[in-house]
């Protein structure tokens, strides 16, 4: 028998225990399991700093999904493929953001100084400014702008994951485009052309 086979045969009692409520069997399948799945994380992401940040959610995906393991398959490979899902969403949602950033910045003058230089650049401001007209939007409008335009789930992926008819999705989905779009326009309005337009 294989020294991974044999390591989850092992990992039963934890397993068990853990689905049971014991948080000492939860630590103890955690300790196993933590260089397993940041070395997962980083052959998934190429960088040490995500691969951190993908081991977090790794985990706290694991001790809110445990309970569903139903040992159908091996427990290396369940929590391989919690792993691998939550570096996929990690690298969406920063590339949604990527996005969102470059988009902002095209439409972000550069100041420079009389002899050339580059001053200071607006894409940070840019972007703390719609973070904090984010907050200012409704609960459900914030949900709905965050999961579509920064982590890049499409209207019918929220509308499953918020359970909501897709036509509802979409609409908050535009009210809260439409009031960034504003504020935006009355704070920096040169970087609302072409923002909001489409939902």
């Amino acid at each position: 028998m294989s020294g991974p086979a044999r390591r989850d045969d092992s990992d039963q009692a934890l397993i068990r225990g853990a689905q049971a409520g014991e948080g000492a069997a939860f630590e103890d399948l955690v300790r196993r399991y933590y260089g397993q799945i940041y070395r997962w994380a980083v052959a998934r992401t190429g960088d040490r700093d995500e691969a951190e940040d993908v081991t977090q959610e790794t985990l706290l995906r694991l001790h809110r999904h445990l309970p569903s393991f139903d040992g159908r398959s091996r427990f290396s490979t369940w929590l391989y493929q919690v792993t691998r899902s939550a570096a996929a969403d990690l690298h969406r949602k920063r590339a949604r953001r990527e996005r969102l950033a470059l988009r902002v910045k095209r439409h972000t003058p550069v100041a420079v100084d009389p002899r050339g230089d580059e001053v200071v650049t607006d894409e940070r401001r840019a972007s703390d400014l719609v973070k904090t007209f984010l907050e200012e939007l409704s609960e459900r409008q914030r949900e709905v702008f965050d999961l579509v335009d920064l982590q890049g789930f499409s209207t019918v992926d929220v509308s499953e994951m918020l359970r909501m008819e897709p036509v509802t999705v979409r609409s908050h989905l535009f009210r809260a485009r439409k009031a960034i779009r504003k504020k935006i326009l009355a704070a920096r309005p040169e970087l609302v052309e072409g923002y909001g337009q489409q939902v």
